[in-house]
C-alpha cells in the first residue's frame, strides 16, 4: 500500500539555449506528489505518516521554493550571484527565513542563503524528478514520483526496496531503533 503526499513549489528557471519561449526566465507553480510505498504498520494503521512524508522531504525541498533554478552553464548564472552580492543578499537576508537544508549531488546544488538552485541538466519536469529521487531515496521508500509544473508532467515509478523499520506508537522511521518523534525504543 502507498502513503501520498502532494508540496506545491513556486519557482523560476528558463531552459538554455533551448529554442521556444521557454528560454526567457519565467516563473510556475510546481506540484510534486511522492508516494511511499511498504507494508501498513499495524499499530497505527498506516504506510507512513504523510505528514511526516512532508517532514522528511520539505528539509530538501524547500530549496525549490521561491527559488531561481538555473543550468550551471547558463550565462545568467554569474549575473544573478553579481548581483546579489552588490544587493548583499548573497549570503543570506533576515527576511530569508524558509532556507532548506543545503546539498550537492549529481544532479543539482542548492545555494538556500541566495534562494537558488544550480542544476547539471535543464531544470525539466523529468529533471526535476530525478533530483527529487535522487534527495530523497535513502530517507523514504519512494514508489512513484509526479511532477506537474505549467502544462507540463512526468511521472516515474521505482521499486522500493525491503520496508523501513517503523514506530508502532506515531508511525514513522526509527533511528537506531527510537522514534525521533516520540521516543519509543524497539526491543
Amino acid at each position: 500500500m502507498r502513503s501520498i503526499t502532494t508540496f506545491d513549489l513556486q519557482y523560476a528557471h528558463r531552459f538554455y539555449k533551448f529554442q521556444g519561449e521557454a528560454q526567457y526566465l519565467h516563473g510556475h507553480t510546481g506540484k510534486l506528489t511522492i508516494e511511499v510505498e511498504d507494508i501498513i504498520e499495524p499499530g497505527v494503521n498506516m504506510v507512513y505518516p504523510c505528514n511526516e512524508i512532508q517532514k522528511v522531504a520539505w528539509s530538501l525541498l524547500k530549496n525549490f521554493d521561491h527559488a531561481l533554478i538555473l543550468r550551471e552553464d547558463d550565462p545568467l548564472l554569474p549575473a544573478i550571484l553579481e548581483t546579489y552580492e552588490k544587493q548583499g543578499i548573497k549570503n543570506g537576508a533576515p527576511s530569508n527565513k524558509m532556507k532548506g537544508e543545503a546539498f550537492k549531488t549529481q544532479w543539482a546544488t542548492a545555494y538556500p542563503d541566495c534562494r537558488l538552485v544550480v542544476t547539471k541538466e535543464t531544470m525539466t519536469v523529468e529533471g526535476m524528478i530525478k533530483i527529487v529521487y535522487d534527495l530523497l531515496k535513502d530517507k523514504l521508500n519512494i514508489a512513484k514520483i509526479t511532477f506537474t509544473s505549467g502544462v507540463n508532467a512526468a511521472s516515474q515509478e521505482y521499486k522500493p526496496v525491503g520496508t523501513v523499520d517503523r514506530c508502532p506508537l506515531c508511525g514513522v522511521a526509527l533511528v537506531n531503533g527510537i522514534c525521533p518523534k516520540c521516543g519509543y525504543r524497539k526491543h
